[in-house]
């Protein structure tokens, strides 16, 4: 017992000597506590998992070997938001910065200690997980509590059933399975977004010829000079990132390299090289179904949408067929109009192809609304765009930002916002990651580095919350100048920012964007909505050289254009839903090869003739390294509830407070705490239906939507 006693004094010398080493370990010392990213050294990040590793063991044995009797109190909220015997839980607190770099500044370096780590982390949440004492106590309070609040008796639910469907009732067999499926389904995953992510930055298209630049805008042209000089190259660079690519595939005239260029990016991971996701697609979805047949369902389908307002298969399969019959019609006349227009430029003989379709859309928004992209960056200088939907949340909610240079930043592009409250207290912390570069993911995304949760004193830990985004960048003479889509996306993320930083529970796994996955999107997307609205453009959109705000006519053309290809839009959206519905429906092994089942799973959804050797598949994180998994159809969902959550600002005034405080008080600040539903009821009154969806998007629901009663 004194040898033991002994050791043990030794091993936490050990630790308090890491304690000062390691920057993990310590008060971080900055403003707000937020995370010194200028004092990070590599080497702290696996010292601090394996530690925080050992705590969370230490803590939970601690819980287990209490000879109380199992409470509310001394179990659930314990384990919640207990930080063991500091302030911060370590292993959260390393966790959510290496998970952040890992997508926003990561590197070969960075990769590797991944792959290192995958296995050992999953290894330690099965370990948390399927541990038969722990679960037991939590099962005692489920199953004798004393009476709970709504947000007490929803984390006893959710820290029940998560135990549960992480695998607490099989026998011991069953769980070694479990943790070889998921460790492996770990692993294969991280290998997905690390085998995009290089080939996507991979490929560039170098050009030296001007001629081959006709038709492209002059900040495309700017932009590809800009990239090649980065890379020390003559003539012009174009990319597989958004910003360059986007332009290229709509403007330039030189059709083979349009084709070249959708080729590059819709053949990504298909190719003969160790970055092909083809078998490790295949191999997720079998790990995938196994796992969820082993804990009980038929299908992965089913096990996820357990947990989602949709709640099953046929709810979903449901809302996608309704929108191909209300959307389909329209998208046929849309595609017809770009056939039109493209013979009359090209001749009869002139066959569209997929790297048209931008090119001609582009063609026929020009001829129907004298309205492109390219007019509208001027009035979208990204400073501007910033006071504009950072002033949107003032206007809404009486919120101001404040930007704090002594807050740390993991790279130059990155800003760091300090947020107040309309009382002038303090909020949240935002950052902001606006352009692409080479370690950097492409898409946009919200995170946190910090989430939001009230502490044993009773503190209100305030969250840090992060907008990662891949903007077009600035060049030697011009400012970053958006285009409208890029303001929509800004202002998509932001919703989920807002989500995150007006959190005001006392559980941290039920605030902010901890909520039902096809629930999360409603504060996102309901925020693109101002990007059309005239009040809002003209509080930000002024000419980055006149000083000029954005004219009425311009603007009208942006409202009488909003619709513009709708319909195909939409398709491509519930395109990706039966997709992603298609493989997690499977009953049986899948072991048909992924190119041609893709093909079928959404030819409903699909206009015209599919290309034999591209594949999406290969490139959908959302389901495949995401998250989404059985739940891309989310989207959807969730615009059918931000559009009828919406209609009620268009009647009461976009930038009403009263309506925007109870968006927030019954929305934004409750996070998971009760029933999404509940929630949107108590804010909307009603339940939604797809009526506000449909009139928006100039659908005729009387024509084209066979089943009228469409609540969700």
């Amino acid at each position: 017992m004194e040898k033991k006693m002994r050791k043990r004094s030794m091993d936490e010398n050990k630790i308090e000597k890491v304690n000062r080493d390691n920057i993990f370990f310590t008060a971080y010392g900055t403003p707000h506590d937020t995370v010194p990213f200028d004092r990070i050294r590599f080497e702290d990040y696996e010292e601090a998992f394996m530690e925080g590793i050992r705590r969370d063991d230490e803590s939970i044995e601690k819980l287990i070997n209490d000879p109380e009797e199992p409470t509310f109190e001394n179990t659930i909220a314990r384990v919640d938001i207990s930080k063991g015997e500091h302030y911060y839980d370590l292993l959260d607190r390393v966790s959510n910065v290496f998970s952040c770099m890992m997508s926003a500044e990561t590197s070969d370096e960075m990769d590797a200690l991944a792959q290192k780590l995958s296995p050992i982390l999953t290894q330690h949440a099965n370990d948390v997980t399927l541990n038969k004492a722990l679960f037991e106590r939590i099962k005692y309070v489920y199953e004798h509590h004393r009476e709970l609040t709504p947000e007490e008796q929803m984390l006893l639910d959710k820290s029940y059933d998560g135990f549960v469907r992480s695998g607490a009732l099989l026998d011991e067999a069953g769980k070694d399975q479990l943790r070889k499926l998921t460790e492996e389904a770990g692993m294969l995953s991280l290998q997905f977004s690390q085998n995009l992510l290089k080939e996507n930055k991979a490929y560039t298209l170098h050009l030296t010829e001007e001629e081959a630049l006709d038709g492209l805008p002059q900040t495309a042209i700017d932009a590809a000079a800009q990239a090649a000089r980065e890379q020390n190259l003559e003539g012009w660079v174009f990319t597989l990132d958004f910003p360059s690519y986007s332009p290229f595939i709509t403007y330039a005239t030189r059709r083979d390299l349009r084709e070249q260029m959708f080729m590059a990016r819709n053949t990504v991971c298909t190719h003969d090289n160790t970055e092909n996701n083809l078998a490790i697609c295949q191999r997720l979805v079998n790990l995938r179904r196994e796992m969820a047949q082993l804990l009980g369902f038929e299908t992965y389908a089913d096990y996820v949408l357990k947990h989602r307002m949709a709640s099953n298969v046929d709810n979903v399969y449901k809302l996608l067929n309704d929108l191909i019959d209300a959307y389909k019609p329209t998208a046929e006349s849309e595609k017809q109009a770009l056939q039109e227009i493209a013979t009359r430029l090209e001749g009869e003989d002139f066959k569209m192809m997929p790297w048209d379709t931008a090119f001609y859309s582009h063609k026929l928004q020009m001829e129907k609304y004298n309205l492109d992209a390219e007019m509208l960056r001027p009035y979208f200088q990204l400073s501007n765009v910033i006071k504009g939907v950072f002033g949107l949340a003032t206007k809404l909610y009486g919120i101001t930002f404040r930007e704090n240079n002594d807050i740390p930043v993991y790279h130059p592009d990155v800003k760091a916002y300090e947020v107040f409250d309309r009382d002038g207290s303090y909020l949240a912390v935002l950052y902001a990651d606006f352009h692409p570069r080479r370690g950097k993911q492409g898409g946009a995304w919200m995170t946190e580095f910090q989430g939001q949760w009230i502490d044993r004193k009773g503190n209100n830990v305030r969250p840090h919350a992060s907008l990662v985004m891949n903007f077009t960048k600035p060049t030697d003479d011009k400012p970053a100048l958006l285009t409208l889509g890029e303001v929509e996306t800004f202002l998509h993320e932001f919703g989920h920012s807002l989500h995150g930083m007006f959190a005001n529970t006392r559980f941290e796994s039920l605030s902010g964007t901890n909520v039902w996955w096809d629930f999360v999107e409603l504060p996102s997307q309901f925020m693109e909505n101002y990007a059309v609205e005239r009040d809002f453009l003209r509080t930000f959109a002024f000419h980055y050289e006149t000083g000029e705000v954005i004219p009425d006519e311009l603007i009208d053309r942006i409202i009488r254009s909003r619709n513009f290809m709708a319909g195909m839009a939409c398709l491509r959206q519930v395109s990706f839903g039966l997709l992603d519905m298609a493989y997690y429906t499977k009953k049986d092994a899948f072991s048909e090869d992924i190119i041609p089942f893709e093909k079928k799973a959404w030819e409903k959804a699909i206009l015209g003739k599919q290309l034999p050797d591209t594949c999406m598949t290969v490139q959908f994180s959302h389901i495949m390294a995401g998250g989404y998994a059985a739940g891309y159809y989310s989207y959807k969902w969730a615009e059918v509830l931000e559009a009828d959550a919406f209609s009620m600002f268009k009647q009461n005034g976009i930038f009403d407070q009263e309506t925007a405080q109870r968006f927030r008080d019954n929305i934004l600040s409750k996070g998971g705490t009760e029933h999404p539903m509940t929630l949107y009821k108590r804010f909307r009154g009603q339940e939604p239906t797809i009526d506000a969806l449909l009139m928006r998007n100039g659908i005729d629901r009387e024509n084209n939507v066979p089943n009228k009663s469409s609540n969700l």
